[in-house]
């Protein structure tokens, strides 16, 4: 089948009632319709592609991206029999928070509990895990605090759960330099300037982290209205702001947060993955390796492939889902 000449349905995300997700209720190009489910604190916009008794598969995004990323890996992992669950990070797209009282809290444990409610909501008592990004990010810190419920783990990058108490310490003024948007974000001129130049601000982020990527327009454009989310901008300097020690993150994440500060190592199957061209900072796969204790391989794809490597290079990350998912 020729993934890039297929065409696909479209259709509204599945929320009676309510007129705010008509601008992210299109799912173009390898998603045929949204779903929604109420899942935790959130309710959760997700494409669901499959059969609905076929091994599940979990992918996660990153910022600033969305579930485009998997447009073409979902399909290929749905044609080859698994369900395939491709959720709306909180801030992105069509989740949206059950309550204005919630705090738009984005720290690590918060956004892996995200994932948990949704599997738990589905009926899912296990899945294979994968993500880039902020979703490689969770998807260890799931694989971290919540093994039983991880069969395989892909990982792009490596190991990245966030070391708390790292985080106020400088780094070399070069590898400063690469997170410059974290420091822009924790100012208030930072926040005012991603609030009103959000898209911009992802575009330029996009070039950064993935130098050789030539995406067009288009592609671009099929990720952009999931960066309108009302909760999109508190999401993003929360999370960037907690990283640096700079904000507290919810009491009732205290526990899950020195839990994982203590977990060494985890030991489901792995597969973890990194471009030759990738523009964002990631520590190199032997400072990580140690991590994985079970099954586990590491793959260096070549090409000029950059940071959003499931979208830059879809049938290598789906062949590591797959793989991930026979290993176990």
């Amino acid at each position: 089948m020729n993934l890039h000449r297929r065409t696909f349905l479209t259709a509204a995300a599945a929320v009676a009632g309510s007129s705010s997700l008509s601008a992210f209720a299109a799912a173009p190009r390898g998603f045929d319709e949204l779903r929604q489910i109420e899942a935790g604190v959130l309710s959760i916009g997700y494409a669901d592609l499959g059969p609905r008794n076929g091994p599940p598969v979990l992918l996660l995004h990153g910022w600033p991206y969305d579930i485009h990323t998997y447009e073409e890996v979902a399909p290929r992992l749905a044609e080859q029999g698994y369900r395939v669950l491709v959720p709306y990070l909180r801030g992105y797209g069509s989740t949206r928070f059950l309550s204005d009282a919630t705090p738009r809290n984005a720290q690590q444990t918060a956004i892996a509990a995200d994932a948990i409610a949704l599997l738990d909501a589905l009926g899912i008592p296990q899945a294979v895990v994968a993500g880039c990004d902020w979703g490689a990010r969770t998807a260890c810190v799931m694989a971290a605090l919540w093994p039983q419920r991880v069969k395989g783990l892909v990982s792009v990058s490596g190991y990245l759960v966030t070391n708390v108490k790292a985080g106020p310490q400088p780094l070399a003024p070069a590898d400063e330099l690469a997170w410059w948007y974290q420091f822009y974000l924790a100012t208030d001129r930072g926040r005012a300037g991603y609030e009103k130049n959000h898209r911009d601000f992802a575009r330029l982020i996009w070039r950064q982290a993935s130098p050789e990527w030539r995406f067009d327009d288009a592609t671009f454009e099929r990720s952009a209205p999931a960066f309108d989310n009302p909760d999109h901008v508190a999401i993003t300097v929360h999370n960037y702001r907690w990283r640096l020690g700079l904000v507290e993150g919810e009491a009732r994440y205290d526990a899950l947060e020195a839990r994982l500060a203590t977990v060494q190592s985890v030991a489901m199957p792995t597969i973890t993955l990194e471009g030759d061209a990738n523009g964002a900072p990631h520590p190199p796969a032997a400072a990580y390796a140690k991590r994985f204790t079970g099954k586990y391989e590491h793959r260096e794809l070549k090409g000029g492939i950059g940071h959003n490597l499931p979208q830059e290079a879809p049938a290598a990350f789906a062949q590591a889902v797959i793989d991930a998912s026979k290993a176990a």
